[in-house]
């Protein structure tokens, strides 16, 4: 009876220790360039996050800024996460910039680590000027310094201002925090360090790093989608999540250089396929890249003008290698494959350009490939046939019976029915002239050398 008490009791404390003790705390690392990867990675990690009942999702944020679409998803995340999240520039050295100013607005807790900075939110110019749009002249530009930029930007640059101004200023408001210097890291691209964000109310913690910035947060009451939560984390260990395969695999691909690499090698392979038939793996391998880059090239904001200035660049090199166009094709193609290159990509966010040294190596080997391939099939298609029944023709064989018209001859070692306008006698060698058929029309050898 007493074991029992005593086991009874073991149990309950250990469940009681079980309930007591408090929820994990997930840390997230957001490094560098903000893509599709980075917007997966994040998605992904808040929703397991909520699902191991989590009270606490830790963004470690240290990027030059991104893309507008990825940045947005990761923003329409955090503010569906039933979880509170806390945006935390870090370690020391780090920066929010531009596409992270965003994310730190709009994260429920905002934090910086000493020696980081935030801001420069000013959108990048996506694709060409506007139409109509000239230079900003020196006065406008002195204009656009003292924070008058009515007159500097054309209208669609405006129209990208007001619409990610109006945007952050929403988080500022959601969250309580200092929307006059949101907006003027917007229109004016300002910079703060951590200290002069907190005492502007920019963020709402300085931290030194994680540790101490769960124990500054313990305590803390957080408005979230799921209702108010009551921070436990004072003496919570973090759990830091590093990117899977899958956010690995996207990251690598959806760099714009690897991308276009990957097309390319797709339109190298399905090419030689098609020009020397029958050997799979080369269009097996060219298939998958191609699929592969397409699909990547779909996850980024990309000039549809430009690849198909690609394609029409790959299709002049092609028709060089068959016309007698004396270069003009190939020229031509060349210089639409490298415009379109260039104009690949439609934005100017760091981490996200093609660089021209790789544009023109990929233009001088898809020009090398292309005519040495055309170059090998073109001297395959020249070469006599050596298989199927047209290789019968010339060929020499031997009578196996005597006979006026028609006789039997071995013919590569096979029995053919075989017929001459001479008779044939058992052991003359004949030659082939045509086939009809089953039937072979032969002329006996001297007479083929005398004919000739």
């Amino acid at each position: 009876m007493l074991f029992r008490l005593i086991v009874l009791s073991a149990f309950a404390w250990v469940v009681n220790a079980a309930a007591a003790a408090p929820a994990p705390v997930v840390v997230l690392p957001l490094t560098g360039a903000i893509g599709p990867a980075a917007a997966d990675f994040v998605t992904r990690g808040l929703a397991r996050a909520e699902s191991d009942g989590a009270q606490l999702v830790v963004l470690q944020i240290d990027t030059p800024g991104g893309l507008d679409t990825a940045m947005r998803d990761i923003i329409k995340a955090i503010l569906a996460s039933r979880i509170p999240v806390a945006a935390f520039v870090a370690p020391s050295g780090a920066r929010a910039a531009s596409a992270g100013t965003y994310i730190l607005y709009a994260s429920h807790i905002a934090a910086m680590a000493p020696g980081t900075n935030l801001g420069a939110a000013t959108p990048v110019q996506i694709g060409m000027p506007g139409p109509g749009s000239t230079p900003p002249s020196d006065k406008e530009k002195d204009k656009a310094k003292a924070g008058d930029d009515s007159h500097a930007q054309d209208p669609m640059t405006k129209k990208q201002v007001h619409d990610a101004a109006a945007y952050i200023r929403g988080f500022a408001q959601l969250r309580g925090r200092n929307g006059d210097w949101a907006e003027r890291a917007v229109r004016e691209a300002v910079s703060l360090s951590a200290d002069e964000a907190l005492a502007q109310k920019v963020i709402d913690v300085v931290a030194g790093d994680v540790p101490d910035l769960m124990a500054k947060l313990d305590g803390r009451r957080i408005s979230t989608a799921a209702g108010e939560r009551v921070l436990d984390t004072a003496h919570v260990i973090p759990t830091t999540v590093e990117p899977d395969w899958k956010s690995r695999f996207l990251a690598v691909i959806t760099n714009p250089s690897v991308a276009l690499i990957l097309m390319m090698l797709g339109v190298y392979g399905l090419f030689f396929e098609f020009s020397s038939p029958g050997m799979v793996l080369p269009g097996v391998i060219g298939g998958i890249c191609l699929l592969v880059g397409l699909f990547a090239l779909q996850m980024l904001p990309i000039n549809y003008a430009g690849l198909a200035l690609i394609l029409l660049g790959l299709t002049f090199l092609v028709a060089e290698a068959f016309l007698p166009a004396y270069g003009s094709l190939g020229v031509g193609g060349l210089i639409a494959f490298a415009i379109g290159a260039i104009m690949l990509i439609d934005t100017d966010v760091p981490g996200f350009g093609v660089p021209i040294a790789l544009i023109a190596v990929l233009a001088l080997v898809t020009a090398l490939f292309v005519f040495f391939v055309s170059s090998v099939a073109l001297k395959a298609r020249r070469r006599p046939v050596v298989s199927g029944g047209e290789e019968l023709i010339g060929s020499v064989g031997e009578v196996l019976d005597d006979s006026d018209a028609e006789a039997w001859a071995r013919v590569h070692s096979e029995q053919w029915r075989v017929k001459s306008s001479v008779p044939l006698k058992r052991g003359q060698r004949v030659r082939v002239t045509a086939r009809q058929d089953l039937t072979l029309t032969v002329v006996p050898v001297d007479d083929a050398k005398q004919g000739g």
